[in-house]
């Protein structure tokens, strides 16, 4: 349904059953004046101010009269109605005030009806009520109806008017004449029309049936339609709705395929259509319509019989109720079987009470809509011999509380109350602030349906009864007479009135077939103010909406309601947001990776918001792409025996997503591949390009197509790997199974053409001759890459901007992107309609605005952010706007909502072309980049257009500002053009993020030995003595870290020489405490530096950090605080030989005590051991080939060194990635900064002639108070808050961590 607006009138475009029928001056003309040529008798009123302002003289620009209609008084009780004598159809309504007058409306409620009672509201859009009136008395307004209404009847009832007059009305109606066809079904067992086609051929099988009906009964057989083959299909209501049965053979179950509609018993004509096509219907239920998969065996049914009404036995079947009610146009693939049936057509039977009219009953409803709301009747008359109470009545409503009836009891002073708690039917009595007595009937009665409730009291006996008792009935010895008022609903405003009290919530709901005493209560002599008293009621109709059908919440959300508003279940879906539009998973796993997360199992959401669902996979983020693995039933390597009977065997694979996520995620991804092997002895695979292929495959979308290629190979070519190479063990053919050969070969190798993936089955032909053997081996499907993720577009002018088509998000919208800029304001979307609008802008350098009108009046959401938002780094918003609210998120801060009217527009029309980065005005643009913009889950392909798009540049570089921080541990942000690395060259973790600890377990006769090398390669060629290059090597400082876990004490953790008789050596003595010595003079004793936390040799996991500047040493162990020792020698490390961990062998230069711990080994495990910048553990595990170790007896890498997280995703279970072998994490950066070790430690000759000049004049406790670097780092009088691991940067910018040297961290 669209709405636009010209000039204060509005054009209503209205879509029924997929076709657009514009209801405006076309080939059919429907806008005859109604109203002026009708007599006087022809209009009724509320009342009226003198015989001059009759309703007679509301008709348009007369002069009759006063000039028009005003009513006595001037509330909103007032109406007036017109009858148009027949039912017609009405396409417009125009309003003016009373001529010459103050006295105009200026809103209003249009109702109509076909009897002048049961009066059905009309509503825009579903939600809004009234209609905009006029501003003076003269002007006409005419508002043209969205969707015509058929009715004989109409009643305005004024809203609001001139505050400066009173209520004065002349109107118009416009349209045209409407035929009909009608006929009755009375509800009595087999009634109804019967079709039977004509025996011969007919065309393709398709079968449209249309009709309306209205009813006051909520369940009975509408259509049944039976055809060969003993199928069948049912159309029958069901607590109001209209159910879609499918039955096989007369006496099994009926399955039901589809539930449409809702309150279709509320006695107004309803649009029924059914559309069968071969596979699906189209199920029409007013201006809803749902598409409906049928079962195979209907694609070729053909409908034999069709019985309108219940007149047909269903066999075993429990008898349904018969429809009763008016049936209209009912037509059959064009025949009109009404006309049919009136002329005695022999197609046609009518069958049982038929009558060809429409007979409906009155009854009078009652609507409660708010607070203020409450029917007051008087109670049983002092002479009522009855000398108890009897009250009845029916109600609907979708609230599970609220007050039906209370009234006072004047002879045992005390008062009564009947409501509905926790959808419980309750009554209380209650006396001087204490109960006498509680009931409780019923359950569900919040459920919309009518129900009945009884209340009475004879004889000391009191019963209340729900539905008749068939909902529930409670008894009480209890004698109740009423006297007094009957207050219905609620209670006057009146606070003095002590005659009824409610403390208990509002009703809010209908209310029919009252009666007092057994008496009927007439409503419309209550409307007359004949009768009692009322405020805020309508009467003579229910007004209930159910808000649920059709339901607003999306993705499956589960759909309930009050009678005002309803609320969407999200739990289980997969998404959030009022109408559960949004995806609570993102969208990749290069999403993921940037949300700080590691490898693991995860759902990912291809379209965001969009239809397709959620899906699970693998994202393996321990190599420098991040990979997305989706598995199918068999990726293991399969054998296969001979199999003389067959010719081929065949296996199809599926795969842990459905289709359409599988497309999607291909199509979105960069790069896909998947491994294809074929293992074979004497099994021929393709044979040759010019013959027909023994095996193939089918890949793609779908089923697949047929592929003759292998992996490794292009498409088409009818090769594999080998012959695309030209390295097949035969030169006659293009795969090594081609051969034919004894010996076991292979052709394998990874499919890459994305239009060919995934692998959906698998043909292998060659597998049935004697001594024939084959395995195959389809790998799982892996791709890398979010197209959508990175693609930006830089704006350097505020006049740039790019555009796209219009954006449609009529119901619901959700805008998603990242921005970053250096200015401080600028608009980063606008899409403009005639009044409607939405747009997304930076108002200020801490505020982000999400504004939008959809005919309401502009509103706007608004987030303000602590920290400033022009800071040249990402940021992420996310705006919803959908029926219920719109939302606005700002990176992590808190949402902000903003609720929609209750009655108000809900549909966005929109029909500028959408600006990115700018306006329509060129004004107020924003300067900077835009990324990964999505609107409703689609992304726009901001990079495609900023290249042909003056002042805009597709890409936006520069992300380590944004990501930097999550490479942890020294690890050092690399850009790249989309996106960044962790570069963990200088860190001792490995991983996405240099997270990941690198551990391994250590045996007694286990030694790790790294060699710290020459600082010059042309040293090798020099003639100078060992002790000139050696003294160059010269520390005044090491950080030192590690973690372990050990049972044995006393044992030597890590041991450092040197060429000069110096060393460091780190042990557990035989206390299970820790010591640090440092022998940093060959003529003296080791310095033995015992710290004072014990039980170290417990088996837990232990993390040690030494820092040594000159001559102070800090130790830290664990959490605990740090120890502070002074060295007595010079603080000079001399020519560093060697590192070593675990066993020492070369225990020449130690003195007895240590040699003799040396030699005892390590048993236990070690982890993240970093001597400055070097690693050596992670160097002898992960590049034991490139790096200076030598590595003796056993060395196994495992967790034993990692603790327990909180992470859920901490753990990197590969366990399913068995074509993901590689070495995690990044070790190409470290292989680098160990081959480079010559002008590494050349660096260290200039930092320590550096720090010979400078440490004269500089103490060490300014150098540690300075914490830029490890140069500039005291050892003494540390924080015990800073760091335990003592990070060399403590830079706010991690892309600084690019710039320092390695060099640096040497003194």
């Amino acid at each position: 349904m669209k709405r636009s607006r010209v000039g204060g009138n509005e054009r209503e475009l209205l879509s029924v059953g997929g076709e657009a029928q514009i209801f405006r001056r076309s080939t059919e003309v429907c806008d005859s004046a109604l109203v002026s040529n009708l007599p006087p008798s022809s209009f009724r009123s509320s009342s009226q101010l003198s015989s001059s302002h009759a309703p007679g003289f509301a008709k348009l620009n007369r002069r009759e009269g006063a000039g028009g209609w005003s009513p006595l008084t001037s509330d909103r009780y007032q109406w007036l109605e017109v009858s148009l004598g027949e039912r017609t159809k009405i396409t417009a309504v125009a309003t003016q005030g009373r001529y010459g007058s103050s006295d105009w409306l200026t809103s209003y409620l249009l109702m109509f009806s076909d009897t002048g009672h049961n009066w059905k509201q009309y509503r825009q859009e579903d939600s809004i009520g009234s209609f905009p009136g006029n501003s003076n008395a003269d002007s006409v307004v005419q508002y043209k109806l969205q969707q015509p209404a058929v009715a004989r009847f109409l009643r305005l009832i004024p809203l609001d008017w001139n505050p400066s007059g009173r209520i004065g009305l002349r109107l118009e109606t416009y349209g045209c004449p409407y035929t009909s066809d009608v006929v009755s079904l009375d509800g009595g067992s087999s009634s109804g029309l019967v079709y039977r086609s004509s025996p011969g051929p007919r065309g393709p099988p398709r079968d449209v049936v249309s009709l309306k009906f209205k009813t006051l009964r909520n369940s009975g057989t509408l259509l049944h339609a039976e055809g060969d083959g003993g199928l069948s299909l049912s159309l029958e209501l069901e607590r109001g709705k209209l159910q879609l049965l499918l039955r096989r053979g007369s006496s099994s179950e009926p399955r039901r395929l589809a539930s449409l509609g809702s309150l279709l018993d509320d006695q107004h004509w309803h649009h029924l259509a059914v559309e069968r096509r071969s596979s699906h219907l189209n199920l029409t239920v007013d201006k809803h319509t749902e598409r409906v998969q049928i079962p195979a065996e209907f694609s070729h049914w053909e409908i034999e019989q069709l019985s309108v009404g219940d007149v047909q036995d269903f066999g075993s079947q429990k008898p349904k109720r018969s429809f009763h009610g008016c049936l209209e146009n009912l037509l059959y693939n064009s025949l009109n079987l009404i006309e049919l049936a009136k002329n005695n057509d022999h197609q046609v039977t009518a069958v049982g009470n038929v009558t060809f009219s429409c007979a409906e009953p009155v009854s009078v409803a009652v609507t409660f809509p708010g607070p203020q709301s409450f029917l007051q009747l008087p109670g049983a008359s002092a002479s009522s011999s009855s000398g108890g109470v009897s009250v009845g009545f029916q109600f609907r409503t979708w609230n599970k509380a609220g007050l039906l009836l209370t009234f006072g009891l004047p002879q045992e002073g005390g008062v009564v109350w009947l409501y509905l708690s926790e959808a419980r039917l309750r009554l209380q009595i209650h006396k001087a602030g204490r109960a006498l007595l509680e009931l409780t009937a019923g359950s569900a009665l919040s459920d919309g349906q009518w129900h009945s409730v009884e209340l009475n009291s004879r004889r000391g006996r009191l019963t209340v009864a729900v539905d008749k008792e068939e909902g529930g009935v409670a008894h009480a010895s209890f004698s109740l007479t009423a006297g007094g008022q009957l207050f219905f609903g609620g209670c006057p405003a009146d606070e003095d009135d002590q005659e009824c009290k409610n403390p208990f919530d509002i009703f809010q709901g209908c209310m029919r077939l009252l009666s007092v005493e057994n008496q009927p209560v007439d409503l419309i002599k209550v409307q007359q103010r004949l009768l009692g008293n009322y405020s805020h009621l309508q009467i003579d109709m229910c007004g209930i909406i159910d808000r649920c059908s059709p339901s607003r919440c999306e993705h499956g959300g589960r759909c309930s309601q009050s009678w005002t508003v309803f609320h969407c279940n999200c739990s289980d879906s997969g998404y959030s947001g009022a109408t559960c539009h949004s995806s609570v998973y993102e969208q990749s796993c290069e999403a993921y990776k940037h949300n700080g997360n590691t490898s693991g199992h995860f759902y990912i959401d291809v379209d965001g918001s969009g239809p397709i669902r959620p899906q699970p996979v693998y994202c393996n983020m321990t190599e420098e792409n991040t990979w997305m693995v989706i598995q199918h039933n068999n990726t293991e390597l399969t054998r296969l025996r001979p199999s003389p009977g067959g010719n081929q065997h065949s296996v199809h694979f599926d795969y842990s997503t459905e289709e359409e996520q599988l497309s999607a995620a291909i199509g979105q991804s960069e790069y896909c591949e998947q491994e294809l092997a074929y293992h074979c002895r004497k099994s021929r695979l393709l044979n040759t390009p010019e013959g027909s292929p023994f095996s193939w495959w089918l890949g793609g979308p779908g089923a697949g197509r047929v592929q003759t290629y292998w992996g490794g190979a292009q498409p088409g070519s009818q090769q594999c790997a080998c012959g695309l190479q030209g390295d097949c063990v035969d030169p006659q053919h293009y795969c090594n199974c081609d051969a034919d050969r004894m010996e076991w070969t292979e052709d394998s190798g990874l499919l890459i053409h994305k239009d060919s993936l995934p692998v959906r089955s698998l043909v292998l032909g060659d597998i049935q001759r004697p001594g024939s053997e084959a395995a195959y081996r389809v790998g799982p499907l892996s791709c890398h890459g979010d197209k959508s993720f990175w693609n930006a577009a830089f704006f350097d002018k505020e006049t740039s901007y790019l555009h796209f088509p219009t954006f449609h998000g009529e119901l619901s919208a959700d805008i998603s992107f990242l921005f970053k800029t250096t200015a401080s304001s600028g608009v980063f979307l606008e899409n403009l309609g005639i009044k409607d609008f939405i747009r997304i802008e930076l108002s200020s350098s801490t505020q982000v605005v999400f504004s939008f009108d959809v005919g309401n009046g502009p509103l706007e959401v608004r987030v303000e952010s602590s920290v400033p938002l022009d800071d040249n780094r990402w940021h992420r918003v996310r705006a919803e706007r959908n029926v219920k609210e719109a939302s606005l998120r700002l990176d992590g801060l808190p949402v902000a909502t903003q609720e929609a009217p209750a009655d108000g527009h809900f549909h966005l029309q929109l029909n500028s072309q959408l600006f990115i980065g700018g306006t329509a005005s060129r004004q107020k643009g924003f300067r900077g980049c835009i990324r990964s913009l999505q609107l409703n889950g689609v992304t726009l392909d901001l990079e495609e257009r900023a290249r042909i798009t003056p002042g805009v540049r597709p890409g936006c570089p520069g992300h380590c500002s944004s990501y930097g921080s999550f490479c942890q541990n020294r690890g050092r942000c690399v850009e790249r053009v989309n996106g960044f690395h962790c570069d963990c060259g200088l860190s001792a973790h490995t991983g996405v993020f240099c997270n990941t600890e690198v551990s391994a377990s250590f045996k007694s006769d286990t030694s790790v030995s790294y060699t710290f090398k020459e600082p010059y390669e042309l040293s090798r060629n020099s003639s100078a003595l060992p002790s000139s290059i050696y003294s160059d090597t010269t520390l005044r400082g090491e950080n030192v870290s590690l973690s372990f876990r050990t049972n044995q004490s006393p044992a030597v953790l890590f041991y450092v020489s040197s060429y000069y008789r110096e060393h460091l050596a780190l042990l557990i003595n035989k206390h299970d405490t820790l010591e640090v010595r440092y022998k940093l003079d060959g003529g003296r004793d080791a310095e033995v530096l015992r710290s004072r936390v014990k039980s170290l040799a417990n088996g837990q996991l232990h993390t040690v950090t030494i820092r040594r500047l000159s001559d102070s040493v800090s130790v830290q162990v664990d959490q605990n605080a740090r120890e502070e020792f002074n060295l007595t020698s010079d603080g000079e490390f001399n020519a560093i030989k060697s590192l070593v961990l675990g066993k020492v062998h070369e225990s020449d230069d130690l003195d007895p005590d240590l040699a003799r711990l040396a030699s005892l080994g390590f048993t236990g495990c070690l982890s993240v051991v970093s001597f400055n910048s070097i690693s050596p553990l992670k160097a002898a595990l992960l590049h034991p080939d490139t790096s200076p170790v030598i590595i003796t007896g056993p060395l196994l890498r495992s967790s034993c060194g990692s603790s327990a997280s909180a992470n859920p995703y901490a753990a990197e279970n590969t366990h399913h990635l068995s074509d993901q072998s590689g070495s995690v994490g990044s070790g190409q950066p470290l292989v680098n900064a160990i081959r480079t070790d010559s002008a590494l430690i050349g660096g260290l000759i200039a930092v320590v002639i550096f720090v010979v000049v400078t440490g004269l004049a500089i103490t060490a406790r300014f150098l540690y108070r300075r914490k830029e670097t490890y140069r500039n780092q005291e050892v003494k009088g540390v924080n015990q808050d800073d760091s335990p691991d003592f990070a060399f940067n403590n830079q706010a910018d991690p892309q600084n961590t690019s710039s320092e040297n390695p060099k640096e961290y040497f003194i």
